[in-house]
């Protein structure tokens, strides 16, 4: 499922859980689904972060072409506060 936010480009992917007695699976990237919703972006890196304490800030990233680059952002456990900022 798709959400959009106020901001073009910046969406919400909320991907399906599928649960039984084991527990659950949940496919969390595949480029043929995402491009049948619109998504068409070659992710090329992937990366993870571990946070120590609560209120963490990672900082604000920004790149400007050639070397401008998608972002996911995915929470494991707990919660997470993303700020995305338009400056175009």
């Amino acid at each position: 499922m798709i959400e959009t936010t106020d901001i073009a480009g910046v969406l919400t992917l909320i991907p399906r859980r599928f649960s039984d007695n084991r527990g659950s699976f949940q496919e969390t990237y595949n480029r043929h689904t995402l491009a049948g919703l619109g998504i068409d972006t070659v992710f090329v890196q992937d990366n993870q972060s571990w946070s120590r304490e609560a209120g963490t800030v990672r900082g604000l990233h920004f790149q400007a072409p050639p070397h401008a680059q998608a972002k996911i952002v995915r929470v494991l456990v707990g919660e997470i506060f993303d700020v995305a900022v338009d400056i175009r």
